[in-house]
């Protein structure tokens, strides 16, 4: 009988088990993957999130921690959905970024065709999206919503993204020491 809750720790290792659960927690301490939580349910936002994993968590727990919720709908398997990131008050660029490489490698693993996200925070730029590979999808007037599409050309594993090669630095969007 399978479990309700599983952890993993090493995600090629354990990519069966990861291709199989459609519901995960990624944790990653300091920029370093630490653990995936699998669920037997999925995320949603709630309220009562807010107060009790939202601001007030992230002011109240120290550390460089971050926390994200992804979930993979049975109507849409081909897709996952960051439902909710919640992190520590220390928390660093490289730990969300080492979070969202995770959730990359996820998407690799489970062969998806897309990320999607609603982005709620606006200190949280356009251009930042951009840069990491996120475009506006389904705009609306209250909500930012983005995509991340892969169908079958995933990130490197180092952080840096598959490009044409035909393409210049500029014309990627990738800044050098000369476009600075």
């Amino acid at each position: 009988m399978p479990t309700l809750f599983e952890t993993v720790t090493n995600l090629a290792a354990q990519a069966d088990v990861v291709r199989r659960r459609r519901y995960g927690v990624i944790e990653v301490v300091e920029g370093t993957f630490r653990l995936l939580r699998l669920r037997p349910f999925p995320k949603f936002y709630t309220p009562l999130d807010f107060f009790l994993r939202g601001e007030g968590y992230h002011r109240s727990q120290p550390g460089d921690r971050c926390l994200m919720y992804y979930n993979q709908p049975c109507s849409f398997s081909n897709f996952l959905a960051l439902k909710y990131v919640v992190s520590t008050r220390d928390a660093t660029l490289a730990t969300f970024r080492g979070a969202l490489d995770v959730l990359d490698q996820i998407a690799e693993i489970k062969s998806t065709d897309a990320l999607l996200c609603e982005v709620a925070n606006f200190r949280i730029s356009d251009r930042l999206l951009a840069r990491w590979g996120w475009a506006p999808h389904a705009p609306a007037r209250w909500r930012r919503n983005y995509i991340k599409r892969f169908y079958g050309a995933y990130p490197r594993r180092d952080g840096g993204t598959q490009r044409d090669p035909s393409r210049t630095s500029r014309e990627s969007g990738e800044l050098t020491t000369n476009s600075l």
